[in-house]
C-alpha cells in the first residue's frame, strides 16, 4: 500500500518550509534632526541635564501579496529649562510577508514582533544621529511592545469582547458563562 496523502501544514519535497515572518527590507522612511539653539546650548548641558520627553509609535499598512508595511517611529525633543537641546524624529520602516499565522493574531504579530525586530537598528540611528549632531550618544531604552500594543488597541479589543459575548448570547439565548451582559 502506497499512501500518497500529506499532511496539509507540512512542506512536500518541492516547498520549501515558510518562515512566520519574512523580512523583505527594511529603511529609513524619514529622518530629522535640529539642534536650533547650536552652539550656545552646549554651554548650557554642561550645567543641567536635559529632560528629554520621547514618544514612541507604531503603523502597520498593507500591501500587495501578503506583504505589509511596518513603520516605527521615535520622536524626541531634548529640552533644557525652556530652550530645545535638539529636536530628533526618525521613521524606520519595513516590508515583511507572513507566513501561515491565524487570522487574529496578524495585527499582534505586526504591532508586537515585527516592531520588536526592527527596535535594535532604531536604537542605533538615534545614538549614531545624536553623535553626529554634537551631543553625547543617546541609548534608548528597552521598549516594551506589548504593552504599547495593549495601550493603543485596549478600547478597540474590550469592544471586540464585547461584541463576541453579545453573539454567543444571541446564539445560545442567554447570556455567556462569566459574562455580564
Amino acid at each position: 500500500m502506497n499512501d500518497t496523502s500529506t499532511d496539509a501544514g507540512a512542506p512536500t519535497e518541492d516547498q520549501q518550509p515558510v518562515a512566520p515572518i519574512q523580512f523583505i527590507g527594511q529603511f529609513i522612511k524619514d529622518l530629522s534632526f535640529e539642534a536650533p539653539h547650536a552652539p550656545d546650548i552646549f554651554q548650557d548641558l554642561r550645567q543641567t541635564s536635559p529632560d528629554i520627553p520621547i514618544s514612541i509609535d507604531c503603523s502597520v499598512r498593507d500591501l500587495k501579496d501578503n506583504q505589509h508595511e511596518v513603520t516605527l517611529t521615535v520622536h524626541l525633543e531634548a529640552t533644557v529649562g525652556d530652550k530645545p537641546a535638539f529636536i530628533l524624529e526618525v521613521a524606520y520602516a519595513c516590508v515583511v510577508v507572513l507566513g501561515k499565522i491565524p487570522d487574529e493574531h496578524i495585527r499582534p504579530v505586526l504591532m508586537i514582533e515585527v516592531p520588536r525586530q526592527m527596535y535594535p537598528f532604531v536604537r542605533q540611528i538615534v545614538a549614531d544621529v545624536t553623535v553626529q549632531g554634537g551631543f553625547p550618544p543617546l541609548m534608548l531604552q528597552l521598549v516594551d511592545f506589548t504593552d504599547l500594543y495593549r495601550r493603543k488597541f485596549a478600547d478597540d479589543e474590550e469592544l471586540q469582547r464585547d461584541a463576541q459575548a453579545r453573539s454567543m448570547a444571541a446564539m445560545t439565548g442567554g447570556p455567556v458563562s462569566g459574562q455580564n451582559l
